[in-house]
């Protein structure tokens, strides 16, 4: 044993030693992990097989998803308390005394900025995209898609503006609830012209959620831990009550009236939701165009996303040029990946078209034809490699790491003019955290999203008859003599045919354009729902989507880590008074009845500044009464709802839910679930108060009692 010039004391042991002890800490953080995501992922696995009676699709994909998130998560987050986090608040505590106000707030502002493109929230969002019509939400679909940088750059430019503000709470000790009747009534009021903008009102719904996904594991740490620096400095010159609640809500508020701004902005330029046949028309082809990023990204997205009639006008309704296209795309891979932007897509394109020979041409045989068609259908399991993901994403996350350290570390010997503290432990959680993000994103695309998108898009079936593509079944040697025909009580002819699948002889209804002639297959898709009766939208199915949207909420927010800190915290500014369990149940009952309303808002496709304007109206008045503490709780608790774990999943469902609906976007779950347990807490808080005074007045009560008594 020795002291280090650090006065830290190092203990020597064997390798074997050091080995079962780095083992029992990994396997003590990596069960936290899974205590964080078991019991949501398994309550969506058992509501989709159990309840909707649905075939998990993917499985294997799924569960290796899974694994990469738990194991992302665990070394993201170690390098996040090894590395990004000692660094913040080193800076929070010496900036104050080295530099002047405007330097900290500079610095202040990159970190927000830079937090914000480390958010693995971020890469969920831009996932979103695929799912958004361009010609129903143009402005929308650009956003998520080729301007999503633009989106990102709108998220931390607010995140860093709140940090501004956040810093000069902690220096001044300013009070909450200012920012809260000033920026409040700016976000209703943008998001009531916003209301009225067709292009816009398509917005609100994403600007709102980003409210939820900048408070992540990245956001709040960093700006805690350098703001909690500075409060104890602050503290230290009787400024500050270093408390450190209420800059998780200015992180919340300052992004979504920054991405409203941006769409304010860009509007203008993006022409207003129309029809599919009037979006690929030949005079809206510049602007649709536009949106898609050139004219080759259009004619590619026309040819997986709508009909021979509407795309044939990009190509001046010529069908030779048409023919002529497509057998460019066939000689030329180049051509392909510019149109297309994957072989898969292309693949996916080409199966589903009636030219037998076109197809021949590109596979040179009806048996490898029939391959690529088994392959597409999902019938064998393609070319997978978790670590294909885990380099797909590497890049983007060391674009996201690798300049937020950098940053932080050249503040350290630029300005502070100081080494690093314990350099080779936050050397190593930067790897962590560099590692960690990219299996986490990659866990993401492949475990969170699929069962979020798969368990979203069969929700419907609770109320109403839907299609499942996933369970679609190849039949082989069909012809023409296999169709019979039935007549309908009012005089119509209906086609079918027997098929004998799983022991059973199943009447499928025939559709002429599932039946390919050059090869002799039909293709079936089976459908499902609804639960209860024949009736769409009947009240029983619908019942049970909502309250598997509460029960989804509830569950999520009890396994949050973060909500516990958070409850620890309030009990002990609450002296006891407001209990951890009594917060940690207000906010989950909260987040649950949020969820819900967001799921009804994508159902019944009610306008999301309706849903969101009263809560608010409401939280103005609750904040105007409630105590200071109070205040800063309740709104902060907002954002420790909204974890890594739960926004990819509700993000996820609710796009499912929309894309099977055909609704134009399937956002807002997270906003209302946002605002929910913020009225739940301070409303309990009040009630908490309430009682408190009058047990004290009880008290005093029965005190000059007894001193009357005696005297």
């Amino acid at each position: 044993m020795k002291a280090g010039k650090d006065q830290r004391v190092k203990y020597n042991v064997s390798a074997k030693e050091a080995f079962n002890l780095v083992l029992r800490y990994a396997r003590k953080r990596i069960l936290e992990q899974i205590k964080s995501v078991a019991l949501i992922i398994i309550y969506m696995v058992l509501f989709q097989v159990l309840v909707l009676k649905i075939p998990l699709y993917d499985s294997v994909l799924l569960g290796v998803g899974f694994t990469m998130v738990i194991f992302g998560l665990a070394f993201f987050m170690e390098g996040l308390l090894l590395g990004l986090m000692p660094l913040g608040e080193v800076l929070g505590i010496r900036l104050p005394a080295k530099t002047n106000l405007a330097t900290i707030l500079i610095i202040g502002f990159i970190l927000g900025v830079g937090a914000t493109f480390a958010e693995p929230a971020i890469g969920a969002l831009k996932m979103a995209g695929a799912s958004i019509n361009a010609w129903s939400s143009p402005l929308l679909f650009l956003f998520l898609n080729r301007f999503s940088h633009y989106l990102v750059y709108a998220i931390g430019v607010g995140v860093g503006f709140a940090m501004i503000f956040g810093i000069l709470r902690f220096l001044y000790g300013w009070s909450l609830k200012p920012f809260i009747y000033i920026c409040v009534p700016i976000l209703l009021a943008i998001s009531l012209y916003a209301y009225f903008d067709p292009n816009l009102n398509r917005l609100l719904g994403l600007a709102w959620d980003c409210g939820a996904i900048t408070t992540g594991p990245v956001t709040v740490p960093l700006i805690l831990a350098m703001g909690l620096g500075i409060s104890h400095v602050s503290k230290r010159s009787g400024k500050n009550d270093g408390s450190g609640f209420g800059v998780v809500t200015l992180a919340s508020l300052f992004p979504i009236m920054a991405v409203i701004i941006t769409g304010l902005a860009v509007s203008p330029k993006v022409q207003e939701p129309m029809s599919e046949k009037d979006f690929f028309a030949y005079e809206n082809k510049a602007n649709a165009s536009f949106i898609l990023g050139g004219e080759d990204k259009l004619k590619g997205y026309a040819l997986c996303q709508t009909t021979y009639d509407n795309y044939l006008p990009l190509f001046a309704n010529d069908e030779a040029q048409y023919q002529e296209f497509c057998n460019s795309l066939v000689r030329d891979k180049d051509k392909r990946l510019q149109v297309f932007g994957s072989e898969n897509v292309f693949e996916g394109w080409l199966l589903a078209q009636e030219d037998h020979d076109l197809k021949l041409r590109y596979y040179g045989s009806d048996a490898k034809m029939e391959q690529a068609l088994e392959r597409y259908n999902g019938k064998g399991m393609a070319d997978f490699n978790p670590l294909d993901k885990v380099k797909k994403h590497s890049r983007d996350a060391a674009q996201a790491i690798i300049p937020l350290s950098a940053f932080l570390i050249l503040v350290m010997f630029l300005v502070l003019r100081e080494r690093l503290p314990r350099a080779d432990e936050i050397i190593l959680g930067l790897v962590f955290a560099l590692l960690g993000m990219a299996i986490f994103s990659g866990g993401i695309e492949m475990g969170l999203a699929k069962i979020g998108d798969q368990v979203g898009a069969n929700l419907p079936a609770s109320y109403t008859r839907i299609e499942l593509p996933t369970e679609r079944i190849t039949i082989k040697g069909f012809s023409d003599d296999l169709v019979n025909e039935a007549i309908m009580p009012d005089g119509r002819i209906q086609q079918f045919f027997y098929f004998h699948h799983k022991d059973d002889y199943l009447r499928i209804p025939y559709q002429a354009d599932k039946h390919n002639r050059e090869l002799g297959i039909y293709e079936h898709i089976p459908s499902r729902g609804p639960l209860f009766g024949a009736t769409d939208m009947n009240l029983a199915g619908l019942l049970v989507v909502l309250l598997f949207a509460f029960v989804m909420g509830y569950g999520a927010t009890l396994a949050e880590p973060a909500l516990n800190a958070l409850g620890m915290a309030v009990e002990d500014i609450t002296v006891g008074t407001f209990k951890k369990k009594l917060l940690i149940q207000t906010v989950a009952v909260g987040v649950g009845f949020g969820i819900a309303l967001g799921m009804a808002k994508i159902i019944w496709e009610l306008p999301l500044f309706w849903m969101l304007a009263p809560p608010y109206l409401l939280l103005l008045f609750l904040s105007a009464i409630s105590s200071e503490d109070f205040v800063n709780i309740g709104w902060d608790s907002a954002g420790v709802t909204t974890g890594p774990i739960t926004v990819p999943l509700v993000l996820a469902l609710g796009l499912g839910v929309g894309s099977q609906l055909g609704v134009a976007e399937g956002f807002g779950i997270l906003s209302m679930a946002s605002v929910c347990p913020i009225i739940s807490v301070l409303t309990v808080g009040l009630v908490t108060n309430y009682r408190r005074k009058a047990a004290l007045r009880a008290f005093a009560r029965e005190e000059s009692t007894a001193l009357g008594v005696e005297s």
